[in-house]
């Protein structure tokens, strides 16, 4: 998890990529990030504690996806979320307010399956535990019939997750159809690795996540994820010699590919990014071997809700790459974007904007906007 100082931070302003009206400086391509996956209602307690005992919930909605999407879309990126919901109130929740947020919604209104719903229970202060109720919902149906011509080759970049592919057979063709497609057409890939456990065990996952791991030039996940899908320990030094083995045997016809960016959250110490292949250019270790690490350090703030704040790291990176932000850059404001939605409650809630970003930690900031 990542989090904000309450002191003075110098990468406030570098992260928000922001003038002093909040809008992005650098370009942002026009072509939109596409991404594709299950958003279902979401129900919160209105306090702390069980809900055998908490009479009162919040509704909302929440999905991997559809979370980076929102903080794309609030961050100035054009985004366009594909997925199924239900012929039901949830369902056009669902849609009513991803459009709210200015993200294009191609969705499939499925007639024979209701809106999936997750439940998430207020364990303590900044933890939860959230329970999903998903099995045979409409999100979970999505196929490879559901990307019409044009969805996914006309994108800036395809983003997935860990999680759609575990959802069904038919969601993880079509995943593996939008990968086939963006990588025909020359659209980067992205892939989060965001292993739920609920969704199906180590040794099922790693072979299915894996696959995209090795389809994707941009990979996302914290430490344990990398380690699954690479096939090592669970420990920042384990992926970063498994990432340096890769990167020595690049090229070879059995080596397994290698995204050309791996970034990798690292709780509370921040997060780095491994740059490998071509990418790392010049920076290359000294070794001779095609990869360099760049790590910057995370923030410490006071945590209302955790969740999202990886979607919210993963929109901030992507926004600056395709904003034109060198990787340093990308990583401050990812690391900012996840910090600042912990503040606030709800999955996507708190997504920052560039303004927000621009006062985000900065020295001598009155804590009341006027």
């Amino acid at each position: 998890m990542t989090g904000a100082r309450g002191d003075a931070d110098p990468q406030a302003a570098r992260a928000s990529g922001a003038d002093a009206g909040g809008s992005a400086s650098s370009p942002v391509s026009p072509a939109p990030v596409v991404t594709l996956g299950e958003t279902m209602a979401l129900m919160t307690g209105a306090r702390m504690g069980s809900l055998a005992h908490v009479d009162q919930m919040h509704v909302s909605i929440g999905g991997a996806e559809s979370n980076v999407a929102v903080g794309l879309s609030r961050l100035g990126t054009p985004v366009r979320w594909i997925g199924r919901v239900g012929d039901d109130s949830l369902g056009r929740r669902v849609v009513r307010e991803l459009r709210g947020e200015h993200v294009e919604v191609r969705g499939i209104v499925d007639p024979d399956a209701p809106t999936g719903l997750m439940l998430k229970e207020l364990t303590g202060p900044g933890t939860a535990r959230v329970l999903y109720y998903r099995s045979g919902s409409a999100g979970s149906r999505l196929s490879p019939d559901d990307l019409v011509p044009g969805a996914v080759e006309e994108a800036a970049l395809l983003h997935l997750t860990g999680i759609t592919p575990l959802l069904s057979d038919s969601a993880r063709e079509a995943c593996r159809t939008a990968v086939r497609r963006a990588r025909a057409a020359g659209v980067p890939v992205s892939f989060d690795v965001n292993y739920r456990r609920a969704l199906a065990p180590e040794s099922v996952a790693a072979e299915v996540l894996s696959e995209f791991a090795e389809s994707a030039d941009i990979l996302f996940g914290a430490v344990d994820e990398l380690a699954l899908v690479l096939g090592t320990e669970p420990n920042h030094a384990a992926v970063r010699e498994s990432l340096k083995e890769r990167a020595d045997s690049a090229g070879v016809s059995h080596a397994p590919r290698l995204a050309a960016e791996v970034v990798a959250k690292l709780g509370e110490d921040g997060a780095a990014v491994f740059v490998t292949g071509e990418a790392a250019g010049a920076e290359s270790l000294a070794h001779g071997a095609a990869l360099r690490e760049v790590q910057v350090d995370g923030h410490r703030i006071s945590v209302v809700d955790t969740v999202g704040a990886g979607d919210s790291f993963v929109a901030g990176y992507l926004s600056g790459r395709l904003g034109g932000l060198g990787v340093e850059e990308r990583l401050i404001r990812a690391n900012a974007c996840g910090a600042y939605m912990c503040t606030a409650p709800g999955d996507w809630e708190g997504a920052p904007t560039p303004r927000d970003l621009a006062s985000f930690g900065a020295a001598g900031a009155d804590p009341v906007q006027r």
